[in-house]
This record gives C-alpha cells, sequence and structure tokens, in this order.
C-alpha cells in the first residue's frame, strides 16, 4: 500500500477501519480533484494494484464510483481514465452550480436559526485563520484550506431540508475544485476571495436572500470567467 492511503486503526474512538474499495476511492477521488492525476490520464488497474497493493475489485469498484459521479471516464475497451477539463463541461458545471446552489440558499435562510449562523461564523473563523497562516501564494493549495474552504460553502446550505439537494451541491463543489485549482496554479492577478466570502456571510446572517443570492452567484460566476478565460488561452 502507498502513502496515500495507508490507515492506521483508531482504537480510541474503535470506529471500523474502511474498506479496500473505500480507502482507494477516498484517495484516487483526492488525487483527481487536486490534479495529482492529470485530466484524461489513463487509470490502469494493473497500475494502480501495483501503486496500492490491492486486489483490482475494490480499485474497479472505486473507479466506478468516481465515473458516477463524473470524475473518471469509462473507455470503449472498459478502462478508465481521469475525466477531461474543457471549456464546455466548466460552463455546464457552472450553469448548474447557479440553479442548484442558490435555491439550497434560498431554501436554508427560510428556515434558518441561532445554530446554523454559528455554523457559519465558525467556519468563515477557520478559513480565515489558514489563509492568515499561510502565504496568499501557498493557501490555495493547501489541503486544509480546501477542506475549509468546501465546509463554509457548505454551511451556507446545512439547513436545506433536502438532502439530495445538499449532496448535490456538495458533488457539484468538489467538480469545481479541479477547475479552481488549475485557476490557481495559473491565475496572474490575485483574487480577494475572503472579501466575497465575507459579504456572502454578512448578508446570509442579516437573512437576505436576494443579496445572498446575488453575492453567491457573483462569486460563482467571476470563478466561471476567470476560468474560461484560462481554458481558452
Amino acid at each position: 500500500m502507498n502513502a496515500y492511503d495507508r490507515q492506521i486503526p483508531n482504537t480510541a474512538t474503535a470506529e471500523p477501519a474502511p474498506s479496500l474499495a473505500e480507502q482507494a476511492y477516498r484517495s484516487l477521488r483526492r488525487r483527481v480533484l487536486h490534479g495529482d492525476i492529470a485530466p484524461g490520464a489513463k487509470l490502469k488497474i494493473e497500475t494502480l494494484v501495483r501503486e496500492y497493493d490491492f486486489s483490482s475489485s475494490p480499485l474497479r469498484e472505486a473507479l466506478n464510483r468516481l465515473a458516477a459521479e463524473g470524475l473518471a471516464t469509462v473507455d470503449d475497451n472498459r478502462g478508465f481514465r481521469a475525466a477531461l477539463m474543457s471549456s464546455a463541461d466548466l460552463k455546464d458545471l457552472a450553469a448548474l452550480r447557479l440553479i442548484v446552489e442558490p435555491a439550497a440558499l434560498l431554501e436554508a435562510i427560510e428556515v434558518a436559526d441561532d445554530e446554523w449562523e454559528a455554523k457559519i461564523v465558525a467556519a468563515f473563523h477557520r478559513l480565515k485563520r489558514t489563509e492568515e497562516r499561510l502565504p496568499r501564494s501557498k493557501y490555495q493549495f493547501d489541503d486544509d484550506w480546501t477542506e475549509r474552504h468546501k465546509n463554509f460553502h457548505m454551511a451556507f446550505y446545512s439547513a436545506c431540508s433536502s438532502q439530495r439537494l445538499i449532496t448535490l451541491c456538495s458533488n457539484l463543489f468538489d467538480q469545481a475544485e479541479r477547475y479552481r485549482r488549475y485557476c490557481a496554479i495559473n491565475r496572474k492577478q490575485a483574487r480577494n476571495t475572503i472579501a466575497e466570502h465575507r459579504s456572502l456571510m454578512e448578508a446570509a446572517l442579516a437573512r437576505d436572500p436576494d443579496q445572498s443570492v446575488k453575492l453567491l452567484r457573483q462569486h460563482i460566476t467571476k470563478t466561471y470567467e476567470g476560468l474560461r478565460a484560462l481554458l481558452s488561452t
């Protein structure tokens, strides 16, 4: 087993260790999202068997899960590849996010309570502390920042009553993460995302649905437009 997936049993909590298929899925998913596996790269079962020291069955199960999420594709010869990145896919992804995430946010604001507010404030604080700890050129590639960034966005949708909608928001956000990292690597001018995040938080805490949705749509659109420009060069 390689460094990506070596598991250390947690005897303190006595939680069951994830299955081999789950371990392979988590690792491969992270590598695809972070760009460690290049878009379009072949995911050969025999190569992965040697890398992970697993049999082919859990690896094939993991790859099928990635394919179902749109992070991998199945070749005609039944092999797998990491999903490609393209302007068309980016446009489709952004269009769907602009439908799904505002819908989840609107419903969350309608039923929100103090616990929801506290979750957003805490998530913003953790994200901001990470950005203060790391240089601007580094934090957007930091795994801790990546996790806290997603947690901040998902905190807005957490009061939504539809678990399917929340799950869809989460999956779309993860797919956008590959593009976000590509943008961060190739961006010529720094983007002040912390100001965008603060404004979004303040609008949501004020329970202003129109302003909240406006700022969220602007946030997603700005990311899309920056990426579209980079992908077209």
